[in-house]
């Protein structure tokens, strides 16, 4: 009687981290709602901020000549205005949340992981690329209101120059926004893994809880200061400490913190995404 040998099948190769980055740069581009979401965030932000620099240009004649003195102020504070953030967030957010999310709501996460099964590899890939996308599209964004809102203001002689004190801080500081909310987005995505519970989370964390939380008490400012909305709100102040009818808070928060806050909320996000989906199951 012969035996027949059995040759066992050749092992394929694991994906190259490249690899990955492009089939998550597939996934991304391949949705409708990545370019409705973006397209439209884009227009709200650029629209919104560019009404507010009209108005304050149709106004400026009746400015009498202190108020014309801060005119720098107001020029800047309409680059990009406290709601064109909230869109933003809100945008980065849920596009954010859609690159987890998608997958577990259609059941594509366990196609997914079959073809690659290094979890922390994958999620580091799909981190990569919604971090460059969103930093682009934050950049483009926040470039594209700061020139428009200026052209607006140039008919005023009100417009800065993105040289002006403080004025790059407030491009650099919004375009950041983005990639900070979206990642933070996934971080929600990856714990929750339902849509509309994502969406709610997103809404309650990034917008709802800091306004709720009073920067009267150090503890709370502390709190309050850690949220990444009044980091970009105290990096775009760029008044604060400068104008004398400013009010100011008890406890403020400094510039470098804020840069730091934007920084501990993408790397924490970014952990918390790769570290959920490699340990929870499917």
């Amino acid at each position: 009687m012969t035996t027949l040998a059995l040759t066992p099948a050749p092992a394929h190769p694991a994906a190259r981290f490249t690899d990955l980055l492009a089939a998550e740069w597939i996934k991304l581009r391949s949705l409708r709602s990545t370019y409705w979401a973006l397209g439209a965030g884009a227009l709200a932000v650029i629209g919104f901020n560019a009404n507010a620099a009209r108005v304050h240009a149709h106004d400026y004649p009746r400015y009498n000549p202190q108020m014309r003195a801060f005119a720098w102020e107001l020029a800047l504070r309409d680059a990009f205005t406290d709601g064109s953030a909230l869109i933003l967030i809100l945008a980065a957010a849920s596009i954010g949340a859609i690159t987890v999310v998608g997958e577990y709501s259609t059941g594509l996460i366990r196609t997914t992981l079959a073809a690659v099964p290094d979890r922390r590899a994958l999620m580091a890939a799909k981190v990569v690329v919604v971090t460059a996308v969103m930093t682009l599209y934050g950049a483009c964004v926040a470039s594209a209101s700061f020139a428009s809102t200026q052209a607006i203001l140039t008919s005023r002689h009100a417009a800065v120059s993105i040289t002006h004190f403080g004025a790059l801080r407030v491009v650099v500081a919004s375009a950041l926004l983005a990639p900070v909310c979206a990642l933070a987005g996934m971080a929600l995505g990856a714990l929750v893994r339902h849509s509309a519970s994502t969406m709610v989370a997103v809404t309650a964390v990034l917008l709802l809880v800091p306004s709720f939380i009073t920067d009267r008490y150090r503890w709370t400012a502390a709190v309050r200061h850690a949220m990444p909305v009044n980091a970009w709100t105290r990096l775009t102040d760029i008044a604060y400490g400068h104008d004398p009818f400013t009010r100011l808070p008890r406890y403020g928060a400094a510039v470098t913190g804020s840069w730091v806050v934007l920084g501990a909320w993408a790397v924490v996000s970014a952990v918390i995404v790769v570290v959920t989906v490699d340990r929870r199951d499917v």
